[in-house]
């Protein structure tokens, strides 16, 4: 990348949290950059660390197409992120991506390490232990679920969440606990 501050991307599994790719949709084909501060605030702080970075668009007739971190107009906005060196999204995945968004709509693909979780990742391996399970709540489901606990908390309701909704999130805990080498059934 020209023009920015580029920070080559050091990858070292046995350093590395979580990995998580984020699909950012947008309404438009045109990106801002709007939310280019915010990512790299989070790169420099160390929270994470953005290891490929894309962008997919689909105009209004359907056509589609990808645009990578040095094309512009994204490439001034985002000149603050390190210039990924790791190219894990692939041109089909991405294309794959881009035609699945609603036509006039636009997608950034970020793939980052969490990096605030690698001391823990680190100290699960050294015990030998493994994730079982993780689940992200998306933020928008995080408010109604506050919001129903408070309505709930206001009128004494019973509870917002279906039992058909609590069984099979439970489910998928027990099967995922059960699949452990080390849990004696």
């Amino acid at each position: 990348m020209t023009g920015g501050q580029v920070m080559p991307v050091v990858l070292e599994a046995d350093q590395m949290g979580p990995v998580d790719v984020a699909v950012i949709a947008f309404e438009g084909s045109d990106f801002s950059g709007e939310v280019a501060p915010a990512l790299a605030d989070l790169q420099a702080s160390g929270t994470v660390q953005v290891i490929d970075l894309a962008f997919v668009r689909k105009a209004a007739d359907g056509s589609t197409s990808i645009v990578e971190l040095a094309d512009e107009p994204v490439a001034g906005a985002f000149k603050r992120l390190a210039d990924p060196q790791v190219e894990l999204l692939s041109e089909a995945d991405l294309s794959d991506l881009a035609g699945g968004l609603a036509p006039g709509s636009a997608a950034m693909v970020v793939v980052w390490a969490n990096r605030w979780a690698a001391r823990f990742a680190s100290a699960i391996r050294e015990s030998h232990g493994r994730v079982a399970m993780i689940e992200r709540i998306p933020q928008e489901n995080v408010e109604r679920a506050i919001s129903a606990l408070q309505e709930e908390q206001s009128i004494g309701a019973d509870d917002e969440l279906a039992s058909t909704e609590r069984s099979a999130r439970y489910a998928r805990m027990v099967s995922c606990v059960q699949s452990l080498p080390y849990i004696r059934r």
